[in-house]
């Protein structure tokens, strides 16, 4: 399996690059989907007098207009990822589907490492794993 690193942000739905526990390091990406329905342009958020609607809740599809919501859309998207262990140190790709998952009250993606198989975390928002949200919109 080879992983294709972005030439551009404009071809992403979410991208981050990590600094883990140990020197260890991950840089994850996902790329956006063309329309399921004209199958001509990629699906974005929904653009408003110019500007990107930044906590839309759905993608459109900036010919057709055709609309999915945000889990659905979402639910069908694979992230990729290189990543340096912080177990074992090997360097590594890997391709997952793009779900968050609840890890000691964090969203987080997690990659198995293809040397150690320790899971290596992704969390959301740049929380630490038993941080409490209190107080904190999503």
């Amino acid at each position: 399996m080879t992983v294709r690193e972005p030439e551009s942000m404009t071809e992403l739905v979410y991208f981050t690059n990590r600094t883990l526990d140990n020197n260890g390091v991950a840089k994850l990406w996902v790329y956006r989907q063309d329309c399921p329905k004209c199958k001509k342009t990629k699906m974005g958020k929904p653009v408003d007098k110019g500007k990107v609607k930044i906590r839309a809740k759905e993608f459109v599809c900036p010919s057709c207009r055709y609309t999915v919501e945000k889990e659905e859309y979402e639910s069908g998207l694979t992230a990729q990822a290189i990543y340096t262990c912080p177990k074992c140190r090997k360097q590594g790709e890997a391709e997952l589907p793009f779900k968050w998952k609840n890890v000691d009250g964090v969203k987080a993606l997690k990659i198995a490492c293809s040397g150690c198989k320790q899971n290596i975390l992704i969390t959301k928002k740049m929380k630490e794993k038993g941080a409490s949200d209190e107080g904190e919109d999503e």
